[in-house]
C-alpha cells in the first residue's frame, strides 16, 4: 500500500478543484517550501518535492484522470518523473512566475519582451505654469533630454545571452532563467547618446496644482522594435497675489470703506477675465460673500466654469486728518445720542445689558 500522502490533501484543495485554484494552491506551497529559501532544510525540501509532484500530476487531464480513478498506483511511478528542460507544461509557467518573485526576472515576463520589444524607459519632467495659464489653458514648450542610438552605429546582439535576454544558471533542481545583466532583458547592446529636445505641451484649462500630463511614446528609447517609452509632466501652479483657487472656484478679498459699507457703491473688482463693476448694497458688514456666477474656473475635462466669490472687507480707515476726525466725532455724538446704528453692536450691548439686569 502507497505511504503517499493523498495529492489534494497536499496541496489543500477539494477533488473538483479547477485548474486555476491548483495553481494557486501550489504557487503558494512552493514559495514557502522552494530550497533557496531553506536553505539546508531537509523537511522544506521533501514537501516542496510533495506538492510539485501533486501540482504535476493534478494539472495533466490525463494523469489527473486516471489518479482519481486507482490513485497512486494507477500512475505505475508516471506521478513525477523529475523536471526536464522545455518539458514543463501548465508548472512551467508558475515556475516562471516564482523565479520571477525571487530573482526579479525571467519566466513569462522575459518570453514577452522576446517576443515584442523592450519598452522604453518612462521619464518625468516638470513644468510650471501661470495661475492664469492653469485656469484658461495654454501652450508650453518644454526642453528635455532623451538616449538616442548613437549616429553611425547599430544595435548589437548582446554576448552574454546570445540575444534572448535571459541568462540560465543552475539552482537545485532546477535550471533557472534570470534577466540579462548586461543588456537588461533587452538581448542587444546598444550605443547612446544624449541628445536635447523641444516639445510642445498642451496645457488644458482648469489643470491644478500637482496634476500630471502623459506624452505618449516621448520617453526613453524603445528597443527591439519596442515602444518608446513615455514622458510624464508634474505640473506647477504659480501663486497669485490676490486670487486663491478651491476647487473650480476663485476667491478674492476686496477692501472697502465705512462710507461705503454704510451707504452702498459701485466698485471696481478684478477677475480672471478682467475687471467687472460690484454693486456693494448700504449696510454691508465686513465679511459678507459675494458670488459673481461663472467667473472661476473652467472645469477640468467638462463643461461650464466655477465661480468668483468675493470677500467684502470693511476698512479701520488710519491717519486721518483734522476734517475727518471732526466728522468721526459727530458720528459718535449722535451715535450716543441716538443709540448704535451698528446691527452687531447694538445686539452685542443689548446682550450685555441683559446679563447684568
Amino acid at each position: 500500500m502507497s505511504s503517499k500522502r493523498d495529492y489534494y490533501e497536499v496541496l489543500g484543495v477539494s477533488k473538483t478543484a479547477t485548474k486555476d485554484e491548483i495553481k494557486k494552491a501550489y504557487r503558494k506551497l512552493a514559495l514557502k517550501y522552494h530550497p533557496d529559501r531553506n536553505s539546508g532544510d531537509k523537511d522544506a525540501e521533501a514537501k516542496f518535492k510533495e506538492a510539485s509532484e501533486a501540482a504535476e500530476v493534478l494539472l495533466s487531464e490525463e494523469k489527473r484522470k486516471t489518479y482519481d480513478q486507482f490513485g497512486h498506483s494507477g500512475l505505475d511511478g508516471q506521478g513525477f518523473g523529475g523536471f526536464q528542460s522545455g518539458d514543463f507544461g501548465d508548472l512551467g509557467d508558475i515556475f516562471g512566475d516564482i523565479f520571477g518573485d525571487f530573482f526579479g526576472g525571467g519566466g513569462r515576463s522575459s518570453r514577452r519582451r522576446r517576443s515584442y520589444g523592450y519598452k522604453g524607459q518612462d521619464l518625468v519632467t516638470e513644468l510650471v505654469v501661470s495661475f492664469q495659464e492653469a485656469a484658461f489653458g495654454a501652450e508650453k514648450e518644454i526642453t528635455i533630454t532623451r538616449e538616442i542610438i548613437k549616429e553611425g552605429t547599430s544595435p548589437q546582439t548582446c554576448s552574454t545571452c546570445g540575444g534572448t535576454g535571459e541568462v540560465r544558471r543552475q539552482q537545485g533542481f532546477f535550471t533557472i532563467s534570470q534577466t540579462c545583466y548586461q543588456c537588461q532583458g533587452r538581448g542587444e547592446i546598444v550605443q547612446t547618446s544624449k541628445k536635447k529636445s523641444k516639445l510642445s505641451v498642451k496645457v488644458p484649462a482648469g489643470i491644478d496644482n500637482g496634476q500630471k500630463l502623459k506624452l505618449s511614446g516621448e520617453g526613453g528609447l524603445g528597443f527591439k522594435g519596442g515602444p518608446n517609452g513615455d514622458l510624464y509632466v508634474d505640473v506647477y501652479v504659480e501663486t497669485h497675489p490676490f486670487f486663491r483657487r478651491d476647487g473650480y472656484d476663485v476667491y478674492c478679498e476686496v477692501p472697502i470703506s465705512f462710507a461705503q459699507a454704510a451707504l452702498g457703491a459701485e466698485v471696481e473688482v478684478p477677475t480672471l477675465a478682467g475687471k467687472v463693476m460690484l454693486t456693494i448694497p448700504a449696510g454691508t458688514q465686513s465679511h459678507k460673500k459675494m458670488r459673481l456666477k461663472g467667473k472661476g474656473i473652467t472645469r477640468l475635462d467638462s463643461y461650464g466654469t466655477g465661480d468668483q466669490i468675493i470677500n467684502i472687507i470693511v476698512e479701520t480707515p488710519t491717519h486721518l486728518n483734522s476734517e475727518q476726525k471732526e466728522l468721526f466725532g459727530k458720528l459718535a455724538e449722535l451715535e450716543t445720542k441716538h443709540g448704535q446704528s451698528n446691527p452687531m453692536a447694538r445686539g452685542f450691548f443689548d446682550k450685555v445689558r441683559d446679563f447684568f439686569q
